[in-house]
């Protein structure tokens, strides 16, 4: 809380992050589960905000037929790789660093395996080694505050 939102396309993967599982994997947590991995993070962390009201929520350009990044919200606040974050500060930062054409929030209530085949995403076991255990570790990382109930 109190730095600004980092927009998650600033970690955007390389052709070769995109081609490469291992180099993709080797990247820093925050830049794997802000472009990349941020679908299994949202579904972890879902599992364990679901009873407070959070639900999965996909961010859209207007006009793209895929979602590009994935957080969990309870419309109120947000959480992705930059942690919890007012929903409001994500959309603003998100706008500001890609403007055009426009955000659109998408709410998710399919499986994960459906959401991975509708928007080319990764299933877990797609990626070069197991991304459930890692996503649940970060996750522990950023205890929710309580200002988020």
């Amino acid at each position: 809380m109190g730095t600004p939102y980092t927009p998650a396309a600033i970690f955007r993967r390389t052709q070769a992050e995109r081609l490469d599982q291992v180099l993709s994997w080797e990247r820093s947590d925050q830049a794997f589960f802000a472009a990349g991995a941020c679908h299994v993070l949202a579904w972890v962390a879902v599992e364990r905000y679901a009873s407070a009201g959070f639900g999965i929520v996909g961010l859209r350009q207007h006009g793209e037929p895929y979602v590009s990044h994935v957080i969990i919200s309870n419309g109120r606040w947000a959480f992705d790789h930059d942690g919890w974050t007012p929903l409001p500060e994500l959309l603003r930062a998100t706008a500001e660093y890609e403007p055009d054409p426009g955000w659109e929030l998408l709410p998710i209530t399919s499986t994960l395996g459906h959401f991975c085949a509708a928007h080319k995403s990764r299933m877990p076991e797609e990626y070069a080694y197991d991304p459930l255990p890692r996503a649940r570790n970060y996750l522990q990382q950023r205890p929710r505050p309580p200002e988020v109930v």
